[in-house]
């Protein structure tokens, strides 16, 4: 009876010796900040580009504008409502550290209603464009810090595209012109962006189209009359901040 007494008191000063120990540890834990805390995440082997991760990414934009007295291209717009919308959905499959094999899909919509006024004209207009691209991308990644939460990357795509568009103009109340035009876009590009890991494996991207080469190729119907063509060819270098593109990415 004595040698179970005395193995009972032994676990029991063991028993409080670890829980005192946890109790510390929390203790000591509580005392980090948030963003101590979250920080430590991407201290402790933190790999988004290594082989065989997986990205994926989503990008939105939304554009409501009211529109008066504004002079585009040949024409001047009265009064007018101007909505587009523009879906990007972006997979990707890293098949080396740093180097990244890619699928985008972008769909968009824009949508105009409104008095314009050409050739002298007053004409009510209304028109909507609908379209698609998929780019097939191959991006590179160049780590700005040493836990990779921050990097730089460079995309390298080409884009195939197409979109119809309706255009319905009224002029002297019984006069209708109805236009119907498809375009094929084709693009070769080169987009730089950076990346920054907001909280685990959630990133933001912002990047800008910097170099490309576009072929674009429209047909266009007006009243049911006879097809015009139009080829364009463009060659590109800027640096347009008004094209900057903000998204949310996940790797995994």
């Amino acid at each position: 009876m004595e040698h179970i007494y005395k193995c009972i008191v032994v676990f029991l000063i063991l028993f409080t010796e670890v829980t005192w120990s946890q109790a510390n540890e929390i203790q000591t834990d509580s005392t980090f900040t948030p963003y101590e805390l979250l920080t430590s995440y991407y201290n402790n082997n933190f790999k988004p580009f290594k082989k065989k991760s997986i990205y994926l990414g989503l990008g939105l934009s939304l554009e409501d504008r009211q529109l008066e007295n504004t002079d585009i291209l040949v024409e001047t717009i009265l009064d007018g409502d101007r909505t587009q919308f523009d879906i990007d959905l972006k997979g990707g499959y890293f098949i080396g550290d740093y180097a990244m094999v890619g699928m985008f899909f972008n769909y968009f919509q824009n949508k105009f209603t409104g008095l314009v006024i050409k050739d002298g004209e007053s004409i009510q207009s209304n028109a909507i464009t609908r379209g698609f691209a998929i780019t097939p991308t191959f991006r590179s990644v160049v780590p700005l810090t040493a836990n990779e939460r921050l990097s730089f990357f460079t995309d390298i795509g080409l884009t195939f595209g197409g979109s119809s568009s309706v255009t319905r103009d009224v002029k002297n109340i019984d006069e209708i012109d109805k236009t119907y035009a498809e375009n094929f876009n084709f693009r070769a590009g080169l987009s730089p962006g950076v990346i920054f890991f907001a909280m685990e494996n959630f990133a933001l991207e912002i990047q800008l189209d910097v170099l490309g080469y576009e072929l674009n190729t429209s047909t266009k119907t007006t009243n049911g009359g006879d097809e015009s063509k139009t080829t364009r060819q463009n060659i590109d270098f800027n640096i347009d901040i008004l094209s900057l593109k903000l998204g949310l990415s996940y790797y995994f």
